[in-house]
């Protein structure tokens, strides 16, 4: 697989989208800003992005011919080494695409595997990830061993190299399988460990990548769990038992999604995701301070469903009211849009309060209003022990 270089200097690139009949270009828009936020994250920087309108992403080049010669001349000009596609791109696409840009071109998929290779810390993380991997490459060896031919030279090489290549496509294929049986090894411990745990009630941290998952679970639970404003800060599942007054239950934080999450990573870590099928209560951590927070709310929410945890007992935790803000126009400005900051008392009439029941606006970095938070996941966790654990009532 492709690599971001880890060096010091960022990696200099152009990214590349479409306008198509599913896609609009305000979605587009939004889909490469990720784009660039996803490069950032592995060590690059968007020098340029070039956007196209096409009704279906082009067979042989993603871009149609015209966009493409357009790109050639600008990273030849601008000696950029590295292009990267908002779509996940086919073999042949990438062997095309390779061969008109002579650089390095990778696609969204190829990114997010890069990142997640670089965040794995446990095992179980890195047996994931190396599997999605590995799934994501067999279909693209016969791009690879093209290149190799290109670098040696093709005379003498085509028959050895198909021949290598059927024999590291069974290389590949048994690693996948012995990945896939290691998994299901780790994943017979850790389903042992979740049960250990049944006799509390169990609370998991769900949302969209980057909008504070670590940050609150560190505040509950007073621990140091990894945080920083990066994409895919966490990868690893991670537990902790917290009392609120003398109620105890277990907090758990798990990776967050993304839009066009491969779904060969989503296959890969339905064993991590599987803390938030068999959780009792899930907080849902949104970012109200990123301009498209409904859309990954409903990215969280399909994601989710896709995994059979999306009828689970939720409560909406709108992160980051203190950055939140919005466009009001007033007559002594002429009629310019200022950034307004939004009360407290304002938040809890908005539709996001009403439309989610129960939920709560808070701030887990400054702490606001993270009392009422404590009382919330209180009052509803005592409420489902209450059922669950008659015996216990004494507690509360």
């Amino acid at each position: 697989m492709q690599h971001i270089s880890t060096g010091s200097s960022l990696e200099r690139a152009v990214i590349v989208g479409l306008v198509t009949k599913f896609q609009s270009m305000e979605k587009v828009e939004e889909y490469l800003n990720e784009l660039e936020f996803l490069l950032e994250t592995a060590g690059g920087q968007s020098v340029k992005r070039f956007v196209q309108a096409l009704d279906l992403p082009n067979t042989r080049t993603y871009v149609g011919s015209g966009k493409l010669e357009e790109i050639v001349q600008y990273i030849r000009a601008e000696n950029i080494r590295l292009v990267v596609f908002d779509d996940e791109l086919g073999a042949t696409q990438l062997r095309n695409l390779e061969k008109e840009l002579e650089c390095k071109v990778l696609d969204r998929t190829n990114l997010i595997l890069d990142i997640f290779a670089r965040r794995a810390r446990t095992a179980h993380a890195k047996v994931q990830v190396e599997l999605a991997q590995y799934e994501y490459l067999l279909p693209r060896l016969t791009r690879m061993w093209t290149h190799l031919e290109r670098q040696r030279g093709g005379i003498g090489m085509r028959g050895p190299g198909e021949r290598e290549i059927e024999t590291d496509r069974r290389v590949i294929r048994d690693k996948i399988a012995l990945l896939k049986k290691r998994l299901a090894e780790i994943d017979r411990q850790q389903t042992i460990q979740r049960k250990s745990r049944d006799q509390l009630i169990r609370v998991a941290l769900v949302g969209y990548t980057n909008v504070g998952k670590s940050t609150l679970m560190n505040l509950l639970s007073k621990s140091d769990v990894f945080a920083e404003d990066k994409l895919f800060a966490t990868l690893d599942t991670t537990v902790r038992k917290v009392v609120i007054d003398n109620l105890p239950f277990l907090l758990s934080d798990t990776v967050g999604f993304i839009r066009k999450l491969p779904h060969s990573l989503i296959e890969s870590f339905k064993s991590t995701l599987d803390e938030l099928r068999e959780s009792d209560i899930l907080l849902h951590v949104v970012d109200i301070s990123h301009p498209e927070f409904e859309d990954q709310i409903q990215t969280v929410n399909q994601t989710l469903d896709e995994i059979g945890a999306g009828k689970k007992k939720t409560i909406m935790v709108f992160n980051k009211m203190d950055a939140f803000t919005i466009k009001k126009t007033t007559a002594d400005t002429h009629n310019l849009d200022e950034d307004q900051p939004i009360s407290l008392d304002s938040l809890q009439q908005s539709w996001m309060a009403k439309a989610n029941n129960p939920s709560i606006f808070i701030s887990a970095l400054h702490r606001h209003n993270y009392a009422e938070l404590r009382k919330l996941l209180y009052d509803e966790i005592k409420d489902m022990h209450a059922i669950r654990y008659p015996y216990d009532n004494f507690l509360y």
